[in-house]
C-alpha cells in the first residue's frame, strides 16, 4: 500500500515538474519575443534619427544655396548701382565740359 502511495506521489511530483517546465518554456519564449520587440524598436529609432539627420543636412544645404544665390543677387544689384552712378558722373562731367 505504501509503495503505491509513493508511486502516486512521485507521479504527481513528475507532473508538477512537467507543468513547471512548460511554464518556464512559455516564459522564455515570451521574454525572447520582448527582446526582439525591443531590438526592432531600437532599430526603428536609429533609422528615424538617421533620416532626421539627413533631412537636416539637406535643409542646411538648401538654405546655404539660397543664401549664396541671394548674396550673388545683392552683389549684382550693387554693381549695377555703382555702374549707374559712374555713368551719371560721366554724363555730368560731359555736360560740364560741353558748357
Amino acid at each position: 500500500m505504501e509503495v503505491e502511495e509513493e508511486e502516486v506521489k512521485e507521479e504527481e511530483e513528475v507532473k508538477e515538474e512537467r507543468v513547471q517546465v512548460e511554464e518556464l518554456k512559455k516564459e522564455k519564449v515570451k521574454k525572447e519575443e520582448e527582446v526582439k520587440e525591443v531590438e526592432v524598436n531600437e532599430e526603428e529609432e536609429v533609422k528615424e534619427v538617421e533620416v532626421k539627420k539627413e533631412e537636416k543636412v539637406k535643409e542646411e544645404k538648401e538654405e546655404a544655396k539660397t543664401e549664396k544665390e541671394q548674396a550673388k543677387k545683392e552683389k549684382e544689384i550693387k554693381e549695377d548701382e555703382v555702374e549707374e552712378k559712374d555713368e551719371e558722373k560721366e554724363r555730368k562731367l560731359k555736360m560740364m565740359e560741353d558748357n
